[in-house]
């Protein structure tokens, strides 16, 4: 080879130095699939619904020896309310002066046996199983980027610390003061929900905030003297009415009724009936604006006898668009781009702790985990095309916010 040959090779493998190692990095999450969807089928395997204490303690059993044979530190915090398993802190130390908290949660919406009806399996592009998506996909996600950094001796971090959570399905109860000592100490949040279809990760999210109309009346025998009861099912029909005047899809405010309850025998005066509401808004004043019209609806009472009351019980803000997660989307968008691939950007009606974040002023981007559908039903699933590339970007994502800070 002459001199100026090997100049020439010595330049472009210089040139394409930092194109290697973004590959090497790639190359690792590809070659960690088989391992990835292993450890995604074990937790799948586990029922875990939100008040499953057992189910888990099981599933957080199988995380937390994956992250202790990462080196990470463990500590295990007793839930915020009762029914609830202890959540899981798992921190790993760097030599660096970026804190970066990932959140993700192992509690599901199905209760227990829905395993042994619907096993994780695999159809064609698609994994499927309860929780896969929401959450424990995202979940798995988090520690396989833990270790694609321990494997690449990246160390350039103060600290990544993954926050698993055990109650998020019923708006986070037994971790609330937990998450808020976790974002005081971080510099990002990531948030490991999983991302919409197309390929996009999560700018925006609305408040969740459960809203209940109690109606008492009194209890009667329905054939010999009716006439002495006052019918509480009857005047909850009468509150339902509102329900019709408000949205229930759409990117603004919803309402939806979610449980409807009256009576205990067939032959007995209902004294007590309830409806309970899912409410999601862009901003507080907008469910702020659904709480007063059900509470002016509930002093126009048509049953004389009966009394009316609505309670609520707020979840999550909304995750309002605002700068620093835009920017934060815009760096994740440019690490995807380097594999050939489009992030895209949405919100959706889910709430996340990632509200909580933005209102703390810590930086967070949401729905970094695999791309899924159809979540809290019987199809619920991910798209295993995105599992690699969403991966990469995850362990990429905090490589960069390790190496050049947040901001």
């Amino acid at each position: 080879m002459t001199r100026t040959s090997l100049l020439a090779g010595t330049i472009a493998l210089a040139i394409a130095a930092p194109a290697v190692a973004a590959n090497a990095l790639l190359d690792a999450a590809t070659a960690a699939r088989a391992d990835h969807l292993k450890l995604l089928e074990q937790a799948v395997a586990i029922d875990s619904g939100t008040g499953d204490v057992d189910g888990g303690r099981k599933v957080a059993a199988v995380f937390t020896a994956r992250l202790k044979a990462l080196g990470a530190m463990i500590e295990t915090v007793p839930a915020e309310a009762p029914g609830l398993p202890e959540n899981i802190v798992a921190t790993v130390k760097g030599t660096g002066k970026t804190r970066i908290l990932m959140i993700g949660h192992l509690d599901t919406v199905f209760g227990p046996g829905t395993v042994a009806k619907r096993p994780f399996r695999i159809e064609g592009t698609k994994a499927y199983g309860p929780g896969v998506g929401d959450e424990k996909g995202g979940v798995v996600e988090g520690i396989k980027a833990i270790e694609l950094l321990r494997n690449a001796k990246f160390t350039n971090f103060a600290s990544i610390t993954l926050l698993i959570e055990t109650s998020e399905e019923r708006g986070s109860p037994g971790t609330r003061k937990l998450i808020g000592r976790l974002l005081d100490t971080a510099d990002v949040e990531l948030n490991l929900e999983p991302g919409d279809a197309p390929d996009k990760v999560t700018v925006w999210r609305k408040s969740s905030t459960v809203v209940t109309i109690d109606v008492t009346g009194k209890a009667a025998h329905a054939g010999v003297a009716p006439q002495d009861g006052r019918n509480a099912a009857v005047e909850l029909l009468h509150q339902l009415q509102a329900y019709d005047k408000f949205p229930h899809t759409g990117d603004q405010t919803t309402v939806n009724l979610t449980l409807l309850s009256a009576g205990t025998r067939n032959n007995i005066i209902p004294d007590h009936a309830s409806a309970t509401f899912s409410v999601r808004a862009r901003t507080p004043e907008a469910a702020d604006a659904v709480l007063a019209q059900l509470e002016a609806t509930a002093k126009s009472i048509a049953v004389p006898g009966t009394a009316v009351a609505v309670h609520h019980e707020p979840a999550f803000p909304p995750l309002a668009n605002n700068p620093a997660t835009d920017a934060l989307a815009a760096r994740a968008a440019a690490i995807y781009r380097g594999i050939g691939r489009t992030l895209g950007t949405g919100g959706n009606g889910g709430a996340s702790e990632s509200a909580m974040a933005a209102a703390r002023g810590v930086p967070a981007l949401d729905g970094l985990g695999p791309v899924g559908g159809n979540f809290h039903n019987d199809e619920e699933y991910i798209d295993l095309t995105t599992l690699t590339p969403r991966l990469y970007l995850l362990a990429a994502l905090i490589e960069e916010l390790g190496t050049k800070g947040v901001k």
